[in-house]
């Protein structure tokens, strides 16, 4: 029970500053549907030692709710397959951009699309206390070159990209 709260507790604490609130102007969410490589990004405890890391987001229309799935393998490409499936709900619909993704219930967090790009081919996810941040592709072979891409975007954006773990991937 103590871990439990501690986990709860340490989330709640890092996600409960609201500072940054600039999102993309809008987002299509059925371009976004979909699977994304996640390339880069400050992670959350539940996040180390990635490898073929993917998001994967569908919309549920009859929860009227996007259903992700974030699976990888754990400690190397031959590692255990991972799974951690999560909720979200668009908080604002006006723009897409902002969204309440639950882990698991009672917990809401901030998702906020920072920056994406015009063909939908990379992502900047982060969160208003900017802890976290995500960089996904829809292809992970160019990885370096999207990643030194976004962190500049970001940084026009005064959202920090730096202190960026990777995520290694390779598929037979």
């Amino acid at each position: 029970m103590k871990l439990t709260l501690g986990i709860i507790m340490s989330f709640l604490l890092s996600c409960s500053s609201t500072t940054y609130k600039t999102k993309v102007k809008s987002v299509d969410i059925d371009r976004f549907m979909g699977d994304w490589y996640v390339l880069a990004g400050r992670f959350t405890m539940f996040e180390t030692d990635v490898h073929n890391g993917i998001e994967s987001y569908t919309w549920n229309e009859k929860e009227s709710r996007i259903d992700i799935d974030f699976t990888y393998r754990k400690g190397s490409f031959q590692g255990e397959k991972k799974s951690f499936p999560q909720k979200g709900c668009i908080y604002n619909k006006e723009t897409n951009a902002h969204w309440k993704v639950s882990p698991f219930w009672p917990l809401k967090f901030d998702y906020l699309i920072i920056d994406i790009s015009d063909d939908y081919s990379w992502v900047a996810i982060g969160v208003p206390s900017t802890d976290y941040l995500w960089i996904m592709a829809r292809d992970y072979e160019n990885a370096v070159e999207t990643i030194s891409l976004v962190q500049e975007r970001l940084k026009a954006k005064n959202y920090p990209a730096n202190k960026l773990e990777f995520v290694p991937h390779k598929y037979d």
